[in-house]
């Protein structure tokens, strides 16, 4: 997808004959290395996060990360406010509202049932996403590899293959994000093209805040305040949004929605390696075997996307 910022300057085919094909790999490459980053980043703070929502709960957790994050942009991007029009902060605000549900009921989840797990079935937001919306028939294939992979490790920490083991509340909350999450992938591409640089991203980030402030403020009150929760606070912040939020943005000025949402994919696989480095979850072979399949659907979706364009 195109950036709203001027595109740079090219050089004509003829004057390189032995080297656009190897610049192409590497700009078409780059999008996938922001996604998988960003996916790193997350899923590392969501670990990070279960360790400090007994201090503050889910939605107090919600609202530290959702602010600071917030803050951080704003003093960092000092974004403009004038000269946008109606639709602009329609979709700004859809994008703050998207953001705030999925972190909202994905906290909710984690609460409730394993990190894997929630992951797993929120993920399927972004895979349903990429069903609707592809035009390609391959990439249906590769949706319903990555979907056969999110069923394994749906066994990962659950007490035995599928969800009939999990809490329903924690369960219908972890597929609330993904359909959130699915919202997420679409208003932030559509903010990119909007607001330049990563503008759009830190007025999402307010508008996400100051939905999710009330709630946080009235289930965990003044321990929000505590400093040493405020400080894991804005390293939850930092991990979770500040950080994959702009890389996501990045990558989908340049990335088509379908290829992204297939990406996601990947995220069970890194939510279960942090789960076992940070978290002390350990990893069965079954989990191994989804993890696999995930990552090939993810590999095969690039491999796909980088064939249909023109080298």
């Amino acid at each position: 997808m195109p950036a709203p910022t001027a595109s740079p300057t090219t050089t004509p085919a003829a004057a390189l004959p032995t080297e656009p094909s190897a610049e192409g790999a590497r700009s078409r490459f780059g999008p996938v290395a922001l996604v998988i980053s960003a996916g790193i980043s997350v899923q590392f703070g969501a670990a990070l996060a279960v360790m400090i929502m007994p201090r503050a709960g889910a939605a107090g957790v919600v609202t530290l990360r959702l602010a600071a994050a917030a803050i951080v942009l704003l003093l960092l991007c000092r974004p403009k406010v004038r000269g946008y029009t109606r639709s602009d902060w329609g979709t700004v605000v859809a994008f703050g509202v998207a953001m705030a549900g999925m972190n909202g009921l994905f906290y909710q989840a984690i609460d409730r049932i394993p990190l894997g797990p929630a992951v797993t079935l929120e993920v399927l937001g972004p895979l349903a996403l990429s069903v609707v919306v592809s035009r390609r028939l391959v990439n249906l294939l590769w949706a319903g590899l990555a979907l056969g992979g999110v069923v394994l490790l749906s066994g990962h920490g659950g007490g035995g293959l599928g969800f009939g083991s999990l809490d329903p509340l924690g369960a219908a909350f972890a597929l609330g994000a993904g359909a959130m999450w699915a919202a997420y992938i679409v208003f932030s591409a559509r903010t990119g093209r909007r607001f330049p640089q990563a503008d759009g991203l830190a007025l999402a980030m307010a508008a996400a805040a100051v939905l999710s402030l009330p709630l946080g403020v009235i289930e965990a009150g003044s321990d929000l305040l505590v400093p040493s929760t405020l400080a894991l606070g804005v390293g939850v912040a930092v991990l979770s949004s500040v950080l994959p939020y702009t890389l996501e943005l990045l990558a989908l000025r340049r990335m088509p929605a379908p290829t992204f949402a297939i990406l996601m994919s990947l995220e069970p696989a890194i939510a279960a390696t942090a789960g076992f480095l940070v978290l002390n979850q350990a990893l069965s072979g079954l989990d191994a075997l989804a993890i696999a399949l995930v990552i090939a659907a993810s590999m095969g979706a690039v491999r796909s996307q980088i064939g249909k364009q023109p080298a």
